[in-house]
């Protein structure tokens, strides 16, 4: 891979734990395997008084507790690129000090113009430091280009989407925005593009007449831990489906684009938001299935419910599981189902994508007309990255008696590969000035103008329930009805690619 152009790249928030976990991290991970630009410089900034010194101190001990590669021989040298100025977000004289500090780096490292600002803070915050950035001129790309970086979410709701938005564009151009998902980042979720488009087998089969239902999982074992308080403001639909698996459904679904170039194949991802049939009012109560976990035991280990977590209201309705049935009207996908759940506390970690294809016209080798030995192909985005086809095959011995079996491929087979995280793709992108993998505004205001009025629903109409579900099961049963044919159920995924069952160990 080639190099990004020389530039400084600045986070906010950089006394944060994003920062320390995730983006040195990945930014050393950059540096040992040679891929960041030759003069780089790396300046945080936040409201903490460190000295430049003190800053690499932290940034060391995060490199050793948060390390993504195995060679720590270059520590000291990559903390040499490292700097920091103490900086109030919401002061503005403090974007004087910030501004000639840069010019300062510049100068002394021999880098023009180019900058990056990422910015690792609360929401709150993101129209705040563009617009201050640019009172000291930080937008203008006369010397070099500028681009800015946001961490979800990208508003709470259609009109503080569209807020946030015209904030931003007040100053910036949208080629200078990266709305950064860190699913997008995932090797298995890039796979996507290669494996429907390079793959003669698939393309023809991706479609109405052979494909059945789509199903996409994200399932967490975990609580809402510390993040009470902000869950309380966001929930699973917020959280999870407006942004990470409706940006996976749309490369599930998106049309063949006409080249690699990022706004080729962001145009067919806008296409298929453009394409998302709305929620009818009558609908949501049973295409849209909220739930929250109560208290349980999990192994034999007692486990709070989600109301007595820390931050959370005695008596939240906030939605801790959510499930919607939605179709996507285009030529394509006419009349096929599409499934998406995700929530906290259930059995494993895993998320995946089914494309379940029609069965055979006639069930020669099944009883009372079971649909169990259709055909579906998994392809697994964590853990145990790969991709598995499931399909029947004749048990040894006499009679048609038939089974599912496997044939998978695991990206850990790959032992000379390495798999990078998704924030090290991420941001090398940003530095290359690759938006392929980042949201563009009409993206993220189509998810939110499909997703309010389940999101009103939910808020007004009292008759529609919050199911109660034990911690460590896979959601409220409710959620079986959203795929109505008989026979038919979600997948229940283990942490192995190839396991499957309702019971999955932790």
């Amino acid at each position: 891979m080639n190099k990004p152009e020389d530039q400084i790249f600045v986070i906010f928030g950089a006394s944060g734990d994003l920062t320390k976990r995730k983006l040195v991290p990945a930014l050393y991970s950059l540096f040992v395997q040679n891929l960041l630009p030759d003069k780089f410089v790396l300046l945080g900034a936040s409201r903490s008084g460190f000295s430049d010194q003190e800053f690499r101190t932290r940034m060391k001990d995060a490199l050793n507790e948060f390390k993504e590669t195995e060679d720590l021989s270059g520590i000291d040298s990559f903390l040499t690129k490292i700097y920091y100025q103490k900086t109030d977000p919401e002061n503005k004289n403090d974007f004087n000090v910030l501004s000639g500090r840069l010019k300062k780096l510049q100068t002394e490292n021999g880098i023009h113009g180019n900058m990056i600002f990422y910015l690792s803070t609360p929401p709150n915050l993101y129209p705040v430091i563009p617009e201050n950035l640019s009172a000291v001129s930080l937008n203008h790309q006369s010397d070099g280009w500028k681009r800015i970086v946001i961490e979800k979410p990208f508003g709470y709701d259609l009109e503080s989407a569209r807020n946030l938005r015209d904030k931003l564009l007040k100053n910036w151009e949208e080629e200078q925005i990266f709305r950064i998902d860190h699913y997008l980042g995932k090797e298995t979720v890039q796979n996507l593009l290669v494996t429907r488009f390079s793959n003669g087998i698939f393309e023809p089969l991706w479609n109405r007449n052979y494909v059945h239902h789509v199903e996409i999982s994200s399932a967490e074992s975990i609580g809402v831990e510390e993040r009470g308080g902000y869950y309380e403001t966001s929930g699973a639909l917020r959280d999870m489906v407006q942004n990470h698996l409706l940006q996976v459904a749309g490369l599930v679904a998106m049309e063949p684009p006409t080249s690699l170039e990022p706004l080729s194949i962001r145009n067919e991802i806008l296409k298929v938001f453009q394409s998302l049939r709305p929620f009818k009012p009558e609908e949501i109560k049973n295409n849209a299935i909220r739930g929250q976990y109560i208290a349980s035991k999990i192994r034999g280990v007692p486990v709070i419910g989600y109301r007595e977590e820390k931050g959370v209201n005695p008596s939240s309705l906030t939605e801790t599981y959510a499930a919607i049935k939605f179709y996507i009207d285009n030529w394509r996908w006419g009349g096929i189902p599409f499934y998406i759940r995700t929530g906290k506390r259930l059995p494993t970690r895993v998320t995946e994508i089914v494309i379940h294809f029609k069965p055979t016209p006639h069930f020669l080798f099944t009883r009372d007309g079971s649909t169990d030995a259709c055909n579906y192909l998994v392809i697994r985005i964590q853990p145990d990255e790969g991709i598995l086809l499931k399909f029947g095959m004749k048990i040894p011995g006499t009679g048609f008696e038939v089974q599912n079996v496997n044939m998978d491929f695991h990206y850990s087979d790959l032992s000379s590969q390495r798999i990078p995280s998704a924030y090290e793709r991420l941001l090398y992108d940003s530095m290359k000035g690759d938006s392929t993998l980042f949201a563009r505004s009409e993206e993220v205001m189509a998810a939110w103008k499909f997703l309010m009025p389940v999101i009103n629903a939910w808020k007004t109409d009292p008759s529609i329930p919050l199911y109660g579900y034990p911690a460590g099961t896979w959601g409220p049963e409710n959620a079986d009805d959203l795929i109505e044919e008989k026979n038919m159920t979600w997948r229940y995924p283990c942490k192995n690619l190839a396991d499957d069952g309702i019971y999955c160990e932790l």
